[in-house]
């Protein structure tokens, strides 16, 4: 853990700072589409840009006395309301500095217990409330479970929010996380979860919930995982023990679309990651991005992008919402970003296809006890990013005799490419579980019409697998 992940630093160009320049959300916009119309820095000036200021957060200080040090990780994104920027580091304190000059206006010290053990020690940020005729409030998740209300001017709790400020989010759910701030909708707060990976089968339940930004008072709640026989996708849960499957949890950042009333969840794989015995099926809504009525809790749509994940091939990216030009047309689109490299462009308000998804097969499990889906969906536009399967070509070593054993290792594991599923022996994942397309997300240039995005390319190796608990 180096220095430099608690240093927050500004650049700006030798013209001056602008107000009207801001950050407001994660993504910049609800959407998530990071996109800013300033000219301000361009391909003239940047290579003036010099260090308006350096902030340091004092956050490795938390990790004396502890062993969280080797866990933490600075992955917050700063944003910017009326000139203050507001942030959080991995222990979930939460800074307000002044923009133009770095000098803290206020920080609150939440006091997470590091010693706990938390599957990760992070913060993805924290959303800021803005509504018309009300005083703003910062909210920050705690990676303990809890959801804080704090006043944007002084940093101080909200007492008439929740209890004195706070929600405990693992009241009725259990010992979960939260990383990525809520979604804001009007008044209405949307929050999911995190937990630990692969842990066993009965895992706390990946529950969506939304609540008051008013009072905190939860108004519905959603569970990825169908429990009654009256939803449709209940017979794609297969099993008997299937109804005790946990998580299918959405951990990443939501998006919203607030003029249509409209949340979108993005989901992971049910537990555990790497063995699906017990949950045989599509399992619909796992892996999947779900649009939600944010004012009611209602589904409007659903479109999953793994059937029955046997690779912790969680939708890990925000999900990007963008107007489609379209032979003049501008259609509401959404585009979901995945581990697979996979990018399935959707209409926004159908869920339907924007361009044509092909089901296609895939191999087939040999584990005792599993049942890997025959097909998955491949979209055919934009083509796959990343790698798709690994070759004895592709080989690497410094010298003739690594490259040769390096051959000799890829040609002894299961290796079929995409989706091929773990067995009792070892399998080449393509693309390994940090993806692809990963947690970062995407971003959208609407004047030119592009989307822009990172990729990781590792492959990753999935020793044998054998479900212990059985």
């Amino acid at each position: 853990m180096t220095t430099l992940r608690y240093i927050l630093l500004l650049f700006i160009c030798k013209s001056s700072f602008s107000q009207s320049i801001e950050w407001p959300t994660y993504g910049n916009d609800p959407g998530g589409q990071r996109y800013m119309t300033s000219s301000q820095v361009n391909v003239n000036n940047v290579g003036q840009l010099k260090t308006a200021w350096t902030f340091r957060t004092g956050e490795l200080e938390e990790y004396r006395g502890n062993d969280a040090a080797d866990d933490a990780a600075f992955e917050a994104t700063p944003v910017m309301r009326d000139g203050v920027v507001y942030f959080s580091t991995p222990s979930c304190k939460v800074f307000a500095l002044d923009a133009a000059t770095g000098k803290q206006k206020w920080m609150f010290h939440p006091h997470v217990n590091l010693n706990e053990n938390f599957s990760e020690i992070t913060s993805r940020g924290v959303s800021v409330w803005p509504l018309k005729g009300k005083p703003k409030r910062v909210f920050i998740p705690t990676i303990d479970g809890r959801l804080i209300a704090l006043d944007a001017n002084s940093g101080k709790p909200v007492t008439s929010f929740g209890n004195a400020g706070t929600i405990n989010l693992r009241e009725g759910l259990g010992n979960i996380s939260i990383t990525s701030p809520p979604a804001i909708i009007g008044d209405i707060l949307v929050i999911g979860s995190s937990m630990g990976d692969n842990q066993r089968l009965d895992y706390e339940r990946g529950t969506v919930r939304a609540y008051s930004a008013v009072t905190g008072k939860q108004s519905w709640s959603w569970d990825p995982i169908p429990r009654s026989s009256t939803d449709s996708a209940f017979k794609e849960w297969r099993g008997e023990k299937a109804q005790q499957t946990g998580a299918a949890n959405a951990w990443a950042v939501l998006s919203a679309d607030p003029e249509r009333d409209m949340v979108f969840i993005p989901t992971s794989s049910a537990s555990p990651d790497y063995y699906g015995g017990e949950r045989k099926g599509r399992n619909n809504y796992a892996n999947s991005v779900v649009a939600i009525q944010a004012s009611t809790g209602k589904m409007l749509w659903a479109f999953q992008a793994v059937h029955h994940d046997l690779w912790d091939y969680d939708i890990a990216a925000q999900p990007l919402l963008f107007e489609l030009n379209r032979n003049g047309q501008r259609i509401p689109a959404i585009a979901i970003g995945t581990k697979m490299g996979h990018i399935f462009i959707l209409n926004r308000i159908s869920g339907a296809p924007l361009f044509t998804v092909e089901e296609r097969a895939v191999p087939a499990s040999t584990l005792p006890g599993e049942s890997a889906y025959p097909t998955q969906p491949f979209p055919s536009f934009p083509p796959a990013l990343g790698i798709q399967k690994v070759s004895i070509q592709d080989a690497w070593g410094l010298t003739e005799a690594e490259k040769d054993k390096a051959r000799q290792r890829i040609a002894s594991m299961d290796n079929k490419g995409i989706f091929t599923p773990p067995g009792l022996k070892s399998t080449i994942m393509t693309p390994g579980n940090v993806g692809g397309i990963h947690w970062g997300g995407m971003c959208f240039d609407p004047v030119r019409q592009v989307l822009v995005t990172n990729v990781n390319r590792p492959a990753a190796i999935r020793m044998y697998c054998f479900p212990l608990y059985m």
